[in-house]
């Protein structure tokens, strides 16, 4: 099994435990030669499950998920029958039941406002402003060494090489204004029709201007769990249409969580003397995030509320999963950093590179 670009092939990762283990070994067979494997592989998952205590932080299940979705994203290089396997779907969606079921009894939820645009809005600003989560970006803008700066965009990479892509799985699940207004926001995303501005590719961009591998996947090998734990689980809230609040909520926390943050990140990479052509990405985030979280707050989960009254509370549930599971994420990245550790399973090589 290979993870892939459009035109690049990469290594396959290295197992994390029985369950990826089995996976990463069926996915390069033919999709109708793998009888005894899938039964493997089933009875792995409920092993695995069984004995996690939490899936946002359990290796060789994050892996899984994350190769499970790749063959929809197109980033396993698999037979293509694969990707609508019965036997796969069914592994994926007992994971999935689980990881959902842990995330709604550890996330806090807050008080749920009137099924109204500007009152869904109102919360969201307010359960986003109230976010005490780590504040990994003034670290980063203050204090983190250029090596930390390449830590943080590694971890960002298993998302963001891929941004928008899991949020665009919702717009055929949505209708009306909440689909107008999901559209509206992806097509910036995208690069409203400009190839070299889809934001992915402007990330690459920033990666190339650190001696980094851009192509997908490349450092999965050198992420945690909680890291992908945030990949998975946008991608499952997308795919799944049941969840289609839980999507649209989190993108609304998504945006609204992401100007001033990207600020300080920019701050961060130039303080170490990186110019344009790595701190673009942030500085284009600045100034389209904060159109974003106001489409994203009242047009597409206020409406959504108003249209599909009984979605409110998973519209909630997924701005909260969003603010808690990305905090999770940070806390990580700051208590390693702070104890003068490395935030990564493995080191990172990359290319020497020219401030001038």
């Amino acid at each position: 099994m290979t993870l892939t670009t459009d035109t690049d092939t990469l290594a396959r990762p290295s197992p994390r435990g029985p369950v990826s283990e089995i996976l990463l070994d069926i996915v390069p067979q033919p999709a109708d030669g793998a009888t005894a494997a899938l039964a493997a592989l089933g009875a792995a998952v409920e092993a695995a499950l069984a004995s996690s205590r939490d899936i946002a932080f359990d290796d060789d299940l994050q892996l899984a998920l994350l190769v499970l979705y790749g063959l929809h994203y197109g980033t396993v290089d698999a037979d293509d029958s694969w990707e609508w396997n019965p036997q796969l779907l069914t592994v994926r969606s007992s994971i999935e039941r689980a990881y959902e079921r842990q995330l709604r009894e550890r996330v806090p939820l807050p008080a749920f406002p009137e099924h109204n645009a500007e009152a869904v809005a109102s919360a969201l600003f307010r359960l986003t402003s109230e976010d005490d989560g780590p504040s990994l970006s003034r670290y980063i803008a203050r204090e983190a060494t250029e090596e930390q700066l390449i830590e943080f965009v590694v971890h960002r990479s298993i998302y963001t090489l891929k941004e928008a892509d899991p949020h665009t799985w919702a717009i055929p699940r949505l209708s009306g204004r909440a689909k107008a207004a999901m559209v509206e926001i992806q097509a910036d995303e995208y690069g409203g029709g400009r190839a070299e501005r889809i934001h992915a590719a402007i990330f690459a961009r920033t990666m190339r201007g650190l001696g980094l591998d851009d192509r997908y996947g490349a450092y999965i090998d050198n992420v945690p769990a909680i890291t992908m734990a945030s990949f998975t689980m946008m991608s499952m809230f997308g795919l799944n249409r049941r969840l289609r609040g839980a999507i649209s909520g989190h993108l609304a926390a998504f945006e609204m969580t992401s100007s001033v943050p990207n600020r300080f990140y920019g701050n961060g990479f130039r303080r170490h003397g990186y110019g344009p052509d790595v701190t673009w990405y942030y500085d284009e985030h600045v100034e389209a995030d904060a159109v974003h979280e106001q489409i994203a707050g009242r047009d597409l989960a206020g409406s959504l509320a108003e249209d599909e009254p009984e979605l409110l509370p998973d519209i909630m549930f997924g701005a909260a999963a969003c603010l808690a599971v990305d905090g999770w994420a940070g806390r990580s990245i700051l208590d390693a950093w702070t104890s003068g550790r490395s935030s990564l399973r493995l080191p990172v090589e990359r290319r020497p590179v020219s401030l001038a």
